[in-house]
């Protein structure tokens, strides 16, 4: 059952993502901000009363738990669809995709410092109510900084042309033009489906790695060294973005050398005492993967304008959990039962431990397929910064042919 408390987030973000799209496009970003910020609060408030001995809940706390993880398992479309939304609407074209970055990575990053922290404040399983009233803290403040602080749906001043004259279409109108939509449907499946396989990374890593001997903690540097280097990596991607323009160039060469990196990881994570080559091949995996995706996010802005920012990355969004589900299923499904090694680290069950020697090469089969189709196939305009710039030179021939008085 406590497998439920992960999966639910994969369940309700799959049907309420095209709830968020529609808040976040329809009723605005003030409002998207807000409502996740208050079902964030709500469900951690939730989760740490249904641990509480005093509440005396009896057989009922665990559904008071799964209730708490369902209110904050609702907030997370409407955060995780809004950078592009706030891109485009408080900072100028220059500045877009750094503020994108910057907003779309503190999402893992606060991951990170979730699973660092964790094992931390739980030495103990009866430590649990503590992590989850310590997690609380900061789900209440960004309750109350959001609801105080946001004021404004936009800012006084638009900060671009697009966002002085904004033509997104209505909603219903929006989704139409995105599946009839040849490069949005390609950028959809292939992008999407790298966000797919790199959840599937993080959740199997520890599964993929102990069968060969290495430890618990080298998979979780592992990990690690994934967040921290992609983190650094979209970092510099999105500065070299705002000044270049070069979206589609920047997000091949990536998607390219991240499919090479799935590649040799699938490789050596097959041989023991190759710890070193692991760790570099992890590091270099995050790094041009995780660089992607700010990046990719407002190439789907580009090239679907002028559907709305909420839509056209949502629905990206909502495929990505869908692949990640098939990829997830059938990655366990291929893993093969194998005789006790002395020299696995691997919790071992009466049936024995798994061989991930074949999900594992599916895995880098399916990146480099997905980046090859990618760089072929995908070709667009940027359709949002052309029209910004027929926009400008509309007002300044306007301006040319006011008489002087």
């Amino acid at each position: 059952m406590v497998n439920w408390l992960s999966i639910v987030y994969l369940l309700i973000s799959i049907p309420f993502g095209l709830v968020a799209t529609w808040v976040l496009d329809s009723v605005g970003l003030r409002c998207a901000v807000i409502l996740s910020a208050w079902l964030n609060m709500m469900g951690s408030i939730i989760r740490m009363f249904s641990v509480l001995k005093f509440m005396s809940l009896g057989s009922q706390n665990y559904w008071y738990l799964f209730v708490g993880q369902c209110l904050c398992a609702l907030a997370q479309p409407l955060v995780i669809f809004s950078p592009t939304k706030l891109a485009a609407l408080w900072f100028p074209d220059h500045q877009r995709a750094t503020a994108n970055m910057i907003s779309s990575m503190s999402n893992p990053l606060g991951i990170l410092i979730a699973n660092l922290l964790s094992p931390a404040l739980v030495p103990e399983g009866r430590h649990i109510p503590l992590m989850l009233g310590v997690y609380a803290i900061p789900a209440l403040t960004a309750c109350v900084l959001a609801t105080v602080g946001i004021r404004e749906k936009v800012p006084p001043t638009p900060p671009s042309a697009s966002a002085t004259n904004s033509t997104s279409q209505p909603f219903f109108m929006g989704l139409k033009m995105l599946l009839r939509n040849k490069p949005y449907i390609i950028l959809a499946l292939c992008f999407g489906g790298g966000i797919g396989m790199f959840t599937c990374f993080s959740a199997l890593l520890e599964q993929i790695l102990c069968e060969k001997g290495y430890s618990n903690v080298f998979a979780g540097l592992n990990g690690a060294l994934f967040t921290v280097c992609g983190l650094l990596g979209a970092f510099l991607l999105g500065l070299y973005v705002d000044r270049t323009r070069n979206f589609i160039e920047s997000t091949k060469i990536c998607f390219c050398l991240s499919a090479l990196a799935s590649i040799v990881f699938a490789v050596a994570s097959r041989f023991r005492d190759q710890a070193i080559a692991l760790a570099i091949t992890s590091s270099i995996f995050g790094f041009f993967g995780f660089a992607m995706y700010p990046v990719a996010m407002e190439l789907a802005v580009e090239c679907s304008y002028p559907v709305g920012e909420g839509t056209s990355t949502g629905l990206i969004f909502v495929a990505s959990q869908i692949e990640g589900v098939v990829f997830m299923v059938l990655l366990q499904a291929l893993t093969v039962r194998v005789s006790k090694d002395p020299s696995s680290t691997c919790a071992l069950d009466q049936d024995g431990a798994l061989d991930w020697t074949t999900p594992v090469l599916l895995m880098a089969g399916l990146c480099s397929a997905m980046a090859c189709f990618y760089v072929i196939f995908f070709h667009t305009d940027y359709k949002r910064l052309h029209a910004e710039t027929n926009m400008v030179k509309a007002e300044d021939t306007g301006s040319d042919d006011v008489p002087e008085a």
